[in-house]
């Protein structure tokens, strides 16, 4: 399983993967701000996938990041969400091993994911924890089907 840059030919793909989680991150597929983030992220090279098969660009996805920087050493995973079919089979591990090695120390890298009381995304909160990534206080409004939100936060002081 390879991770790679995602690529025009990739879109249609990204948003198959969005009409599966739309019931957890709202409308996505038909919103055109959501189709510019990604479109912005392939042509910045901070958009990575797994393709099925390791395929050429345009194959089926079985997971997807867009990653960004924010600033001088302050990282933003902007969105990772992996396909109902691939689950459980590491590629959001494979995913998140991948941005943090395009990071420079020393470095701030946050997400915001789902609260506890979303119980779909409860392995997205465990798999960050196991990372190292650390719940944050911050106030972060509710998700679109009214579920709440936390901001995780993982400092890093040296490479791996």
């Amino acid at each position: 399983m390879k991770v790679v840059n995602a690529t025009k030919d990739d879109l249609n793909e990204w948003l198959e993967l969005a009409s599966e989680v739309e019931y957890l991150f709202g409308p996505m597929v038909n919103d055109p701000k959501f189709f510019q983030a990604i479109e912005k992220n392939i042509n910045q090279c901070s958009a990575f996938c797994v393709r099925e098969n390791d395929g050429l660009p345009g194959s089926r996805l079985l997971g997807g990041v867009l990653f960004s920087s924010a600033g001088a050493q302050s990282y933003k995973i902007g969105w990772l969400v992996v396909s109902s079919r691939a689950r459980n089979k590491g590629i959001a591990t494979e995913l998140l091993q991948h941005i943090l090695k395009l990071v420079e120390v020393p470095a701030e890298v946050s997400v915001i994911t789902f609260g506890d009381d979303i119980p779909d995304g409860r392995p997205a909160r465990k798999l960050y924890q196991k990372f190292g990534f650390v719940p944050q206080e911050d106030s972060i409004p509710n998700g679109p089907e009214d579920g709440s939100r936390q901001k995780f936060k993982l400092i890093i002081t040296q490479k791996a």
